[in-house]
């Protein structure tokens, strides 16, 4: 029997090679006529926020640019960014960059159409006003938040990440470039690329997937599976690049119509107390998670059938659980601190977490702490 759902419509998706070219007509599509472009430094220095505002302004675009978002965007990072945006008059926002630029520009978008602070936007469904209209534009293959409705930022105070969603605040149009990610660093590629396998393989399985999210997912991973080994080898192709991008964002997609689970519950408390890059926490965390999983018979067979999936592509004999580890042990990250033995912290606040509600086999304190210790314990220096 299918239970019942509803949908949640994806953007428009603009793929290709050179796809940054569409951004004018893009802009235009949505009745705007000038822009207030969202980045960061890294985007900046490799030029393209220069190529994206020269695009522009030869169509007779007026562009404003703000290079200051940051990774982990805070309250007030998203209320500095407010400040910029209100000394210009635009009809439309452009974010340029990875997950964190488009949180800012998310973020950006609710308090200066809606007012207030960040933390009155935790939920879904908020924003009584209208929204401005919102072009993303990814630089890496990573966080699909070019497909999400939510912008995820940290509390000043508790370095909480809230989940702020409405359905105004999702992009209208999503442009798809690869070319734009071949100046990320290795480290970035296998980061980002690790998260979004891992919204991939939680999607799946969380207590929300229903038929539309699964095809996504599915999508997703077979997408993401066939490019990210070369990805962590350092050696993507030109066609791996955009498989990369095209199952971040189908993975993007695939959370946005359901949720996602534990390894992101327990990676979001890993940053929040010990600055934790959030791809290496997750993919530290998505293993064990999904050994842990694999006692619910449902999750157990959709994790089978994902087996199956790199068998018949030829890319692992391996089950898929000690495929993601295996993947992990060869991405080279830093070795975790020996220090970090704070079990029963970690677990208070990962329990917190709004992604562990729908995780497939529910999470006591107590199985998040036997989690962090698995985990930590593996991968000490």
């Amino acid at each position: 029997m299918i239970e019942p759902f509803a949908s949640r419509p994806s953007p428009k998706l603009v793929f290709g090679p050179g796809a940054l070219r569409e951004l004018p007509a893009c802009v235009r599509e949505l009745g705007a006529s000038s822009v207030f472009l969202v980045s960061d430094t890294g985007i900046a220095r490799a030029g393209h926020v220069t190529n994206a505002r020269q695009l522009l302004e030869a169509a007779g675009i007026a562009v404003a640019t703000y290079d200051h978002s940051h990774a982990n965007p805070t309250e007030s990072d998203a209320a500095t960014c407010r400040d910029a945006a209100a000394g210009y008059r635009f009809d439309c926002f452009v974010a340029l960059g990875g997950g964190s630029s488009m949180d800012t520009a998310k973020a950006c978008n609710f308090l200066l159409t809606n007012g207030g602070a960040m933390r009155d936007y935790h939920g879904y469904g908020k924003a009584a006003k209208p929204m401005l209209p919102l072009i993303a534009i990814p630089t890496t293959a990573g966080t699909g938040s070019e497909c999400q409705s939510y912008a995820l930022v940290s509390r000043d105070d508790t370095h909480e990440k809230m989940a702020c969603g409405d359905p105004k605040a999702k992009a209208r149009i999503a442009i798809l470039d690869p070319d734009l990610t071949e100046t990320q660093p290795r480290s970035v590629a296998i980061q980002t690329g690790l998260d979004a396998l891992a919204h991939a393989l939680e999607s799946a399985v969380c207590t929300r997937r229903n038929p539309i999210s699964s095809l996504c997912s599915e999508g997703a991973f077979r997408h993401l599976a066939g490019a990210i080994e070369r990805v962590i080898a350092g050696a993507p192709s030109h066609d791996d690049r955009g498989e990369m991008l095209l199952g971040a964002a189908l993975a993007g997609l695939a959370i946005e119509n359901s949720m996602l689970g534990g390894a992101h519950a327990s990676a979001n408390s890993l940053t929040a107390h010990h600055n934790l890059v959030h791809g290496h926490a997750v993919a530290l965390m998505l293993p064990h998670v999904m050994r842990f999983n694999s006692e619910n018979p449902t999750a157990r067979a959709i994790y089978e059938r994902y087996s199956g999936l790199l068998r018949e592509a030829g890319i692992a004999t391996l089950p898929v659980i000690d495929w993601v580890a295996e993947l992990f042990a060869r991405s080279a990250f830093p070795g975790i601190n020996g220090a970090i033995k704070d079990y029963g912290t970690l677990a208070r606040d990962a329990a917190k977490q709004w992604t562990g509600q729908f995780n497939p086999r529910p999470l006591s304190l107590d199985d998040y702490v036997a989690l962090y210790r698995r985990a930590l314990s593996t991968h000490e220096t």
